[in-house]
Parts: structure tokens; sequence; C-alpha cells
């Protein structure tokens, strides 16, 4: 079976930095497992700003700076990181919460199943979750929701619910 696992946004910002969360730190060691036991393809993503990040749409309505391309804070976390380096993951930075460039390098790739991972569930993870079921309706996507972690632990589970209202699996 060809599968792909995708680590959404596992950046230094989101897990101990500027929008950092005691919940993003509690799945660090189920996140990294996740990567060493895994033998399919491997993509990460990074949400990627520049330095007038205030002055976007994204900005006003989250005016918190962070993931400020080549900054600490934007770079994957570093044990995340080490889990996947040597099995050359596909890295995509996007600019905003759902990548088309990563549903369409799935698509490329007609995979048997699709599983996501990562940070914010109520956000980036069901953002990209709902892109790639639009584009591969007929894949199987799942979410493991232990390995994922929401702003709050209630937008984690609404999230969590509805992925799965959208026929995306929960593990």
């Amino acid at each position: 079976m060809k599968e792909a696992l995708v680590v959404i946004d596992m950046q230094n910002d989101f897990i101990d930095g500027s929008l950092g969360t005691e919940e993003a730190q509690k799945i660090l060691p189920f996140v990294i497992e996740k990567i060493n036991a895994f033998s399919g393809d491997l993509y990460y993503t990074r949400d990627t700003h520049s330095q007038d990040y205030l002055n976007t749409l994204e900005g006003k309505k989250l005016p918190v700076v962070h993931c400020i391309k080549d900054s600490f804070g934007w770079e994957i976390q570093k044990d995340v990181w080490q889990a996947g380096a040597a099995k050359n993951p596909v890295i995509i930075d996007k600019p905003t919460f759902a990548s088309a460039q990563l549903a369409q390098a799935l698509a490329k790739k007609q995979y048997d199943c699709i599983t996501l991972i990562g940070l914010c569930t109520d956000i980036c993870v069901i953002s990209n979750a709902l892109s790639i079921k639009a584009l591969l309706w007929q894949t199987p996507i799942v979410v493991d929701s232990l390995c994922c972690a929401g702003v709050t632990p209630q937008s984690h589970q609404q999230a969590l619910n509805a992925m799965a209202m959208c026929q995306i699996d929960i593990a």
C-alpha cells in the first residue's frame, strides 16, 4: 500500500514560541514516534510569513508575529525534523492555512492512504485535510488525533468532529 504522512506545521513558534501551547508540547513524543515508525512518503509543511506579516489579512486578524521565514520560530522543531530527515521528506512552505501545492503534490503520487498530524488541528490541519479531501475524494484521509493539538482542547475536538462529518477518518 502506497502511503503518505503529512506533518503539518510542527514549528517552534507553534510549540513553545509566540503561539505555543502546552497541548502542542504534549504531542511531541507521539509525533516523533509516528514519524519514526512510518515507512511511506513523508511531507512537512511550514507556515511561512514575511516581515510584513502584520500588514497581511491574516496578520490583521491574528496580530501575533510568527513563523517569519528563516527565523528560529519558523524552523521545524529539531526532534521532529531529526525523526524524518533521513527519509528524504518533501518540504512545502505555505503562506496560509491550507496548501494547494500540498494537495496537488499528493494527487500526483496517487496514494492509497494519506495521514495528517501536527498543528493546529482547528486551523491548519483541518484546512489541509479538507483541501486534500476535495481534490482526492476517493482517497482515505486519516487524522491521528493523538498527534495533533488545537489552539484549545475544545477547538481541537470541534475540528476532529467537523472532519469526521466530512468523511475524514479520525484515529
